[in-house]
């Protein structure tokens, strides 16, 4: 992977990672399944769109995911995000759900979220690609380690970012953040399975652009166009 195409402020930061043994590694376990018929989502160049949407400098705030949907269509880079004419997931359904709780907008008619990584929101899942209708199966492979590395050097060489943590997976993955330099918050995924657990109610969305205040950064807008727009 030392040749991929990565944004390049993250490159500058990050970059070194690609070249290690496991990550080569990875890079011959996707060619691999490729060559042996399986479709693997995102698409290539698409991989490494959450880095493209949001450099190095621009994160104000971090949502972690776990890995790529893996239905045909849906993924493209950014974890809970679909394009505008994919339906909506039922996890970013209780997303939607909560900004309008929490924040009084509307909800969007469409489950493309581009607009929020372009304003600061890094989008990251822990494994970076799956195969069409095998959630999962890219677990282990190699991606975990490279985005733990992600997340660490934001922890390290950024000051007064917002880490949204959202169910056990990502809280376990956000261990290493120094919460005197960070803002972490926590709670159940906006799985259907545990929204109602401390999702919904949560508040994350203001207590975000709260502490952003706070901290003299203009806060998130979490609003998002209309589907017609979009495609206008």
């Amino acid at each position: 992977m030392s040749d991929i195409r990565l944004e390049p402020s993250w490159k500058a930061h990050v970059g070194e990672w690609l070249r290690r043994d496991d990550m080569q590694a990875l890079s011959a376990f996707l060619r691999a399944r490729r060559n042996a018929g399986a479709r693997i989502f995102p698409p290539g160049p698409e991989i490494f769109a959450a880095f493209d949407a949001t450099p190095f400098d621009a994160v104000k705030v971090v949502i972690l995911g776990q890995d790529p949907y893996h239905g045909a269509g849906q993924a493209h880079g950014l974890c809970f995000s679909v394009r505008p004419d994919v339906r909506v997931p039922p996890s970013l359904v209780n997303i939607y759900k909560e900004i309008e709780r929490d924040l009084g907008l509307a909800r969007p008619d469409h489950g493309w979220l581009m607009p929020w990584a372009q304003r600061g929101v890094l989008l990251l899942n822990a494994v970076l690609t799956v195969e069409e209708g095998r959630p999962g199966v890219h677990q282990g492979k190699g991606w975990e380690g490279f985005t733990d590395h992600v997340v660490d050097v934001l922890n390290r060489e950024r000051e007064d970012l917002v880490f949204l943590l959202w169910g056990s997976y990502a809280q376990a993955k956000g261990k290493v953040i120094d919460t005197h330099r960070h803002c972490v918050l926590r709670t159940t995924h906006p799985s259907p399975l545990s929204a109602h657990r401390g999702f919904l109610g949560s508040g994350h969305f203001s207590r975000t652009n709260n502490f952003l205040r706070k901290r003299g950064i203009a806060p998130i807008d979490w609003s998002l166009p209309r589907r017609a727009e979009l495609v206008a």
